[in-house]
């Protein structure tokens, strides 16, 4: 992999010093493969997954945290509301055309609230521990790298946290793969965690 980030101007704040990071949780899909239920409203230790992933955002250092919703979005709104999470809420009028239209939603939310970069996390992905994303911010501070993703056993997974350089780019994705395709052709920094929840991910009701 290699680095074109030229979409931006860096700031000195950009992945060195303080840097205001916020949080995007991706939670517009309609989880087909699911069934019928939304799967981001199925309940997990009595709470709905989108509000597990959510408070994963919430616990640690993040200054401000997103929620994109599409599908069913009055249901995955009320539902955060109903767990009393200072989650600002964005709608994706087209999350039926993939992922990608919600990352557009986010990196646009992202760059308008002046923050320096953005963790990208999934709704689906509810035992990501905290930590994990404050690993990831304390490496962006430090000047790590402009995007940084955690690993465990050698393999890259979620969430993934972007300097503001690439916002401009993650407004111009396209298709089903989010952000995935600048994690194939940019530097990316692997920060190791001993943290299984960023390799776990919920499609059907049996991986609960």
């Amino acid at each position: 992999m290699h680095s074109r980030e030229t979409d931006r101007k860096r700031t000195p704040e950009s992945g060195d010093g303080d840097g205001r990071i916020g949080g995007v949780l991706l939670a517009a899909g309609r989880s087909r493969r699911f069934g019928e239920e939304n799967k981001l409203l199925a309940t997990l230790e009595r709470d709905p997954l989108v509000v597990h992933a959510a408070r994963t955002l919430l616990t640690g250092t993040l200054a401000d945290v997103v929620a994109v919703v599409g599908h069913e979005a009055e249901r995955i709104r009320a539902a955060l509301e109903d767990a009393d999470l200072d989650v600002a809420v964005r709608y994706n009028a087209d999350h039926a055309d993939g992922q990608s239209t919600s990352v557009r939603v986010g990196a646009a939310a992202a760059d308008e609230r002046g923050w320096d970069a953005a963790v990208f996390a999934l709704g689906d992905m509810p035992w990501v521990d905290p930590e994990t994303v404050d690993r990831l911010a304390a490496a962006y501070r430090a000047g790590a790298g402009s995007i940084l993703a955690p690993s465990i056993d050698g393999h890259r997974g979620n969430p993934v946290l972007f300097d503001a350089v690439h916002f401009d780019a993650l407004t111009r994705v396209s298709g089903d793969r989010g952000g995935r395709r600048l994690l194939e052709t940019r530097d990316v920094t692997l920060v190791p965690v001993e943290d299984p929840g960023v390799r776990r991910d919920v499609d059907e009701r049996t991986d609960l």
